[in-house]
């Protein structure tokens, strides 16, 4: 994939210690960006910061929780204070749990909502609050292929997802009324390589797993990076996602339902039990610097070919157009053979 500059851009990534938020933060730096990351937990911060400026960006961290709408505010007016006119924000921060609908606790529903969805509400409301002023900017919504296509025992996640699809949509309509210049832009991603599996509250048996096939969380980083310099509604990252969403959610979700209830519950799971007294980052950070990648590196993909036709469809177009011409043309010479 092909990177345009975006040196001298101002960023504001949310959930940017650990996983897609890292990640993505390490690839605006290597452009020369100025980075604003926000996430909670102090170590994952650090390790992020020296990440960026040694990848020759410039760092500043804000160790907030996203649900707390002031203190999101707070950080959007520190990051121009700091580094000037906000150009992207990305809403990446999320959490969830892993477990039946049954068992669940309000709570937690509560929780889960509160940083996957209002968290989004919270950085987009900070982040237009200023580019409205400008008209101009860029709005990032990392969402899922599950924000289309819901799976059991992450019904909260799901929920959220889902919410942040409708409440983008909804803004995106008020945008186009103003003749907004601002762009609000929402990315589906798959499964991903990230630390979240390691530490997200669970009551299943064994330990948690993306949803096979696998990506590298730098597969979503490109795909957030070029969405930022585009004007696309959405993007798609990898098959899998693009599947879900076209035939999970649009054209046979019946069927999805009943597949999904027959393979969801182990397809999340390894066949590693749970280790006793494991920590949870639902309500407060898990110590220590995760990076980006999660613990299936060498089930994970660092590619996905649907993703760069995504990114480059007018290569892709020249390349259909390409082919065909080639087999009219191969045609029309056996024909007159």
């Amino acid at each position: 994939m092909v990177e345009s500059s975006v040196t001298s851009q101002v960023v504001v990534i949310t959930g940017a210690s650990a996983g897609v938020g890292r990640a993505t933060a390490l690839a605006f730096a290597r452009q020369g960006a100025s980075v604003a990351l926000i996430a909670r937990g102090l170590d994952g911060l650090a390790g992020a910061k020296r990440d960026v400026e040694a990848a020759g960006g410039r760092a500043l961290v804000f160790s907030i929780d996203v649900a707390d709408a002031a203190a999101v505010e707070r950080a959007a007016e520190e990051t121009e204070r700091a580094f000037g006119a906000i150009d992207v924000w990305v809403n990446n921060a999320m959490t969830s749990v892993f477990s039946p609908f049954v068992d669940m606790t309000i709570e937690e529903f509560v929780r889960v909502t509160a940083v996957t969805y209002l968290g989004v509400v919270n950085g987009t409301m900070a982040a237009l609050k200023r580019m409205s002023k400008r008209n101009r900017g860029t709005i990032v919504q990392v969402g899922s292929a599950l924000a289309y296509r819901s799976i059991p025992l992450q019904s909260a996640y799901c929920g959220a997802k889902a919410g942040v699809r409708g409440f983008t949509d909804s803004l995106r309509c008020e945008l186009h009324h103003d003749k907004s210049r601002v762009t609000l832009t929402m990315v589906h991603l798959p499964a991903l390589n990230t630390p979240q599996f390691g530490w997200v509250k669970s009551r299943l048996p064994r330990k948690a797993q993306p949803v096979p096939p696998i990506f590298q969380p730098e597969v979503a980083a490109r795909a957030i990076l070029y969405a930022a310099r585009s004007t696309r509604r959405e993007l798609y990252v990898g098959f899998p996602a693009w599947l879900a969403i076209v035939a999970g959610a649009k054209l046979a979700p019946g069927l999805a339902d009943r597949y999904l209830g027959r393979t969801g519950y182990d397809a999340q799971q390894t066949d590693e039990p749970v280790t006793e007294g494991a920590t949870n980052n639902l309500f407060t950070p898990v110590s220590g610097d995760h990076g980006s990648h999660g613990t299936f590196d060498t089930r994970s993909r660092s590619t996905s070919l649907v993703a760069e036709a995504a990114t480059h469809r007018g290569l892709l177009a020249a390349a259909v157009v390409g082919s065909v011409a080639a087999a009219l043309f191969l045609l029309r010479a056996k024909r007159s053979r």
